[in-house]
């Protein structure tokens, strides 16, 4: 089984930074595609970027040039980090990660328990 912990949601100003973390325990063969979504208060949950299994990464438009997506495979550990933020940008972000078992070979996906950030003055 694989578990996912986030961390590093948090307050912060409009201009501000915040690094999220999504770190992954369990028995990992290898990692597939992993992503970063967020949710809005009264809207439905949207991709903001990605990681493929080979480390190139995808953002959506909103938060091209401003959010970064990383991932330390050694970690297991994927990362988020945001600059310039927006109040727009306040949601609940969720870490989603694609992973083969070593179990041979099972493969797994599933959703970190999200964390909250608050961009407000």
């Amino acid at each position: 089984q694989v578990q996912l912990v986030e961390s590093g949601g948090g307050l912060v100003q409009p201009g501000g930074s915040l690094r999220l973390s999504c770190a992954a325990s369990g028995s990992i063969l290898s990692i597939n595609d992993n992503g970063w979504y967020r949710q809005a208060p009264g809207q439905q949950r949207e991709l903001s970027a990605l990681i493929n299994y080979d480390g190139t990464t995808n953002y959506a438009d909103a938060v091209k040039g401003r959010f970064t997506i990383s991932r330390d495979n050694a970690k297991n550990t994927m990362y988020l980090q945001m600059t310039s933020l927006e109040p727009e940008g306040t949601a609940v972000y969720y870490c989603n990660a694609e992973f083969v078992l070593d179990d041979g070979g099972t493969a797994w996906s599933g959703w970190g328990q999200g964390g909250k950030v608050t961009v407000s003055s």
